[in-house]
């Protein structure tokens, strides 16, 4: 964690050092998950992370860990978010919905790779605070409010869905907001243990891949009920 000065130049510094955890986080967590993919890295490098996280826990922006922004919600780690973004293979063609947006660094992201995005958050203050770091950092996003589980069906249908958090399953009305050949990425969480699938959908449905294990909270709206399917 770095350490806050307090002399003149302490801004300065401060500064310096976390873009230097900036380097670190992508040297160290990143690159040997086996994210290779040069435009995932490149945005990764170049967007200051510490802006999107809440204002308690800028010193650890950088850590290997997810951090709780909300009760029940949490951003993913690095590594997590990286692995997510790098499976989906976003393109510069691409419109993408990212549901759970938090407070947008992973729509910011995307948005790098990306024509356009729909960054969906549920909370207001989360919403609001995302709207403003996603306004100097990533001019192609928007973010709407609204229920999670329902996506944006006045937008779709997208390329690329990216779900931020954990799913029992994936709702039908979410699933139907993909075009076809679009790509979705969810933790699938069943009891303790969590799963990153990818899916693509063909003649209107869905075909899922496990990537890689990772866990995070279940996000509202998203636990199993009938209206649900893989």
């Amino acid at each position: 964690m770095p350490v806050m000065m307090s002399s003149s130049l302490a801004p300065h510094a401060a500064q310096n050092d976390l873009a230097q955890l900036r380097i670190t986080m992508v040297d160290r967590q990143v690159r040997p998950s086996d994210v290779t993919a040069y435009p995932v890295i490149a945005a990764m490098l170049d967007l200051p992370r510490e802006e999107f996280v809440p204002a308690a826990l800028r010193e650890v922006a950088y850590s290997g860990a997810d951090l709780a922004i909300a009760p029940g919600r949490a951003m993913p780690e690095p590594r997590t978010l990286a692995k997510m973004v790098d499976a989906l293979a976003v393109s510069q063609d691409d419109r993408v919905l990212v549901v759970g947006a938090g407070l947008g660094y992973g729509a910011a992201l995307i948005a790098r790779l990306a024509q356009s995005v729909v960054a969906l958050e549920e909370l207001p203050h989360l919403a609001a605070a995302a709207q403003q770091a996603l306004a100097d950092h990533a001019p192609n996003a928007r973010v709407l409010q609204g229920k999670l589980a329902e996506g944006a069906p006045e937008n779709a249908p997208f390329d690329v869905i990216l779900v931020e958090g954990g799913v029992n399953a994936v709702p039908v009305a979410l699933s139907a907001q993909l075009a076809e050949g679009g790509r979705i990425c969810a933790v699938f969480v069943q009891g303790g243990l969590g799963q990153v699938r990818v899916g693509t959908q063909q003649g209107g449905q869905i075909y899922w891949r496990l990537a890689f294990t990772a866990m995070l909270p279940v996000l509202p709206g998203f636990a199993t009920s009938s209206e649900f399917a893989l």
